[in-house]
């Protein structure tokens, strides 16, 4: 059992908890004690929030005393910091972010040499050097840094190699709202690089203004503001980079599981799709649905994308994603990348000569009520035989027109209750009948 990680590398408030400058040091020493060995090379990246500053040169003291070279890429977002990380041939890439979250949270992801997110047995290696005292090498063999003036240039064009090079935007306008997040210094760039009219939204952050009321998990101004400006569509960033939904012309939004069937769609008449299209416990049935009627097979796996990763490298698939935004293009890169999985989306409206309109339409999302229920403390009652009881009432009642799915947050102490169905009813109903069933059991 891991102690320190969460689904998704370490989170939280700043100054409690784990998300302290002295753990944080000693989170980069461990780390440069696993993965730097032999005077390895690891790449820091970081998104916008204000703490950024602090938790960066608390893992360069920690990562140097281990005796690592380091190399500082400055704001970047989490894919960003996955591809360099490969292109650099370091041993590991590091980034300090919260994702969505606000920016009172921050967090520390790593990626391996490859660029894949680490396996259990490896952050459970880092663990057990957390429990180490910390030595630091022989002032021989200190570790160095360097900044890397470059790193954006370098990640927006290969963002850009990721279509087909005769392929251009010109004629369009497009909304991007970059969250006042990482994405704020490459993402404007790409689209315009690319023959795009853009129109900026979130690319001024001072620290604070990251996620606040912009971006994937708040795209209601991005949609206003398709329409105010008469553009063809718009995208919407989290603050790290790795999330991403649109707006077509109309002001309506996709979710992740609208973008990934477009995708999908495309590669399929390209004859380009292998394997089943991977999604989670929390895709929606339509969407499943809409890729049976082109006959393209689709894998549910558990929540967070280091699982539909690990399922498409088993299957040797390409695609898979969150209806949050999360969509790894595997045939084009090695983790969720809010900007290729939106180029790859445009690219997919040329080749069908078709509008994001049209195609997200192809897709009948069923109503789903998710419900976060708040713990006192980090714990599974999922598993009590009273919650049990209450899943199997609500799924009696479904009776196969919908799904029931109850599980605890990776990264909060949360338990999620989600219903879905055909009846918005009946699924609204439901749902906030297993969340008071979650209530009473835990006394709140």
């Amino acid at each position: 059992m891991r102690h320190y990680f969460g689904t998704d590398g370490i989170r939280g408030r700043v100054g409690e908890g784990y998300i302290t400058p002295d753990f944080v040091l000693k989170l980069g020493w461990a780390a440069g004690q696993v993965l730097g060995k032999g005077r390895g090379k690891i790449l820091i990246g970081k998104d916008t929030r204000l703490s950024g500053y602090m938790f960066e040169s608390a893992l360069e003291a920690g990562l140097v005393a281990a005796g690592v070279n380091v190399r500082l890429l400055g704001p970047m977002t989490t894919p960003g910091v996955a591809y360099l990380t490969r292109t650099f041939r370091a041993s590991a890439g590091i980034v300090i972010t919260a994702s969505h979250n606000p920016y009172q949270d921050n967090g520390i992801k790593f990626f391996s040499a490859e660029g894949d997110k680490l396996p259990d047995e490896v952050e459970l290696a880092i663990e057990t050097e957390l429990n180490q005292p910390l030595r630091t090498v022989d002032s021989s063999a200190l570790g160095k840094v360097q900044r890397v003036e470059d790193a954006n240039g370098r990640y927006i064009e290969f963002c850009k190699s990721t279509i087909p090079a005769a392929l251009n935007f010109r004629g369009l306008k497009i909304v991007v709202d970059c969250a006042n997040g990482a994405t704020y210094n490459t993402a404007p760039y790409v689209f315009e690089e690319l023959g795009a009219t853009v129109v900026r939204l979130g690319t001024e952050p001072d620290g604070f203004n990251i996620n606040r009321d912009l971006g994937s998990t708040k795209p209601d101004t991005l949609c206003r503001t398709v329409i105010a400006e008469g553009a063809d569509l718009g995208i919407a960033f989290d603050g790290d980079g790795d999330r991403v939904l649109m707006s077509d012309a109309r002001g309506n939004l996709l979710d992740g599981d609208q973008l990934l069937y477009i995708i999908a769609k495309s590669r399929q008449l390209a004859g380009a799709l292998r394997g089943d299209v991977v999604g989670t416990l929390m895709s929606n049935l339509g969407f499943e649905h809409a890729l049976k009627r082109l006959n393209i097979g689709f894998t549910r796996t558990k929540v967070g994308d280091r699982y539909i990763m690990e399922q498409l490298k088993r299957a040797d698939g390409v695609l898979g994603g969150e209806p949050s935004g999360h969509i790894i293009c595997r045939d084009r890169t090695t983790t969720g990348d809010g900007i290729i999985a939106s180029l790859q989306v445009l690219a997919a409206l040329a080749r069908l000569e078709t509008t994001l309109a049209d195609l997200g339409a192809e897709v009948e999302r069923y109503p789903q009520e998710l419900i976060n229920v708040r713990l006192n403390v980090q714990r599974n009652i999922v598993d009590l035989p009273a919650i049990q009881a209450a899943v199997a009432t609500a799924e009696q009642e479904l009776a196969g027109t919908g799904r029931v799915l109850l599980r605890p947050s990776g990264t909060e102490p949360l338990v999620r209750v989600m219903v879905e169905g055909v009846d918005a009813a009946q699924v609204k109903r439901l749902a906030e009948w297993l969340a008071a069933a979650v209530r009473e059991q835990i006394g709140t």
